[in-house]
């Protein structure tokens, strides 16, 4: 009876996660469909934009929360967690290990909240905190759909000055979190799955527990991070269904097309509330250039919605504590607000 349910369960296991990739596929259309088709709400109105983006945003980080989670479990099955930190934090790479964490964000096409699932899956996994707070940092700031508009419509040296810059903060950024010691405020949550996931690794090394009874007990735990971080899921994307419908353009042109001394902070403050990732806030900030906005303010603008959104700290808060988020928007804010400035000078 139990090789029969192991059987089952493998089956399961061998549907779900190949329709879980179609589904995260073709989603867009299938939102679409369901906003404006079933629903009957229209691409042009702020509840219809609020809608489509809530539904679409909300299933695809579940999905990549489980697939990751998943993922990085059959990591820590077979490579021990403590192997992997030693490593990297005993060998000398003389910050490389930064730059790699950087760069790998940059070529992954997520957004803030979307690069959460990994970073769980990266602390999960056993690596340093400024190592994985280097991913953080970058992977919503720049991916390749963003720099192939960006050449577009700004030319090579502003997109150079946009990739080298996202790269380069990323890279100090995990470095300088890296050295304050913060994996004291990790929530409790996150340090229970860390330690499960040890004690879980070398039981299984030294049991030598088979692939096909380990692989059961991972998928229940990637379901059950999913069920863990769903409230925050759902309130996150919430905020930023609704900002991303309703927060219209003008509002913040009014503000920020007066070339004064304030306006790259003033335009990091007003870019918080905003939710969206790289590649959706290029053509906006095309319309604020065209407006008169300066271009290192509307980047400085473009990294804060990207980097600092609200709804990427309400997902943050079930993997940190508040003390931990204030040091991680702080530091990234200064660097927004330096580069906006040095932006101005240079571009």
């Amino acid at each position: 009876m139990e090789k029969r349910n192991k059987i089952k369960l493998l089956a399961s296991i061998a549907i779900l996660l190949p329709a879980l990739l179609v589904l995260y596929y073709f989603l867009q259309p299938l939102v679409d469909y369901l906003t404006y088709g079933l629903i009957g709400l229209h691409t042009e109105t702020h509840l219809g934009a609020s809608v489509n983006f809530f539904i679409y945003d909300t299933i695809k980080i579940l999905i990549l929360l489980f697939l990751i989670s998943s993922l990085m479990g059959l990591v820590n099955a077979y490579f021990p967690v403590d192997r992997l930190r030693i490593y990297l934090t005993t060998k000398k790479l003389y910050g490389f290990q930064y730059f790699f964490a950087a760069l790998f964000g940059a070529i992954t096409p997520f957004c803030s909240c979307s690069s959460i699932p990994l970073f769980i899956g990266f602390v999960k996994g056993g690596i340093p905190l400024g190592v994985t707070f280097a991913f953080l940092i970058t992977s919503p700031l720049v991916n390749e759909v963003a720099v192939a508009m960006f050449l577009g419509l700004f030319g090579i040296k502003a997109t150079l000055v946009y990739a080298i810059s996202g790269i380069f903060m990323g890279t100090i950024g995990g470095f300088i979190l890296g050295k304050f010691k913060l994996d004291r405020h990790l929530s409790d949550w996150v340090k229970e799955i860390q330690a499960n996931s040890e004690q879980e690794s070398e039981q299984w090394e030294t049991d030598q527990t088979p692939f096909i009874d380990r692989l059961p007990i991972i998928i229940r735990e990637g379901w059950g991070i999913v069920k863990s971080v769903l409230l925050y899921v759902i309130i996150g994307i919430a905020i930023g269904a609704a900002m991303h419908g309703y927060v219209p353009e003008n509002f913040f042109t009014a503000y920020l097309s007066a070339d004064k001394w304030y306006a790259v902070p003033l335009a990091v403050i007003l870019a918080v509330p905003m939710y969206a990732n790289a590649a959706g806030i290029v053509p906006v900030i095309q319309v604020f250039v065209a407006k008169g906005v300066p271009l290192g303010t509307a980047l400085a603008f473009m990294m804060a919605v990207v980097g600092l959104s609200l709804p990427e700290a309400t997902l943050l808060k079930k993997v940190m504590k508040w003390k931990l988020i204030g040091i991680f928007f702080g530091t990234i804010t200064v660097f927004i607000i330096l580069l906006g400035y040095l932006f101005n000078r240079i571009i």
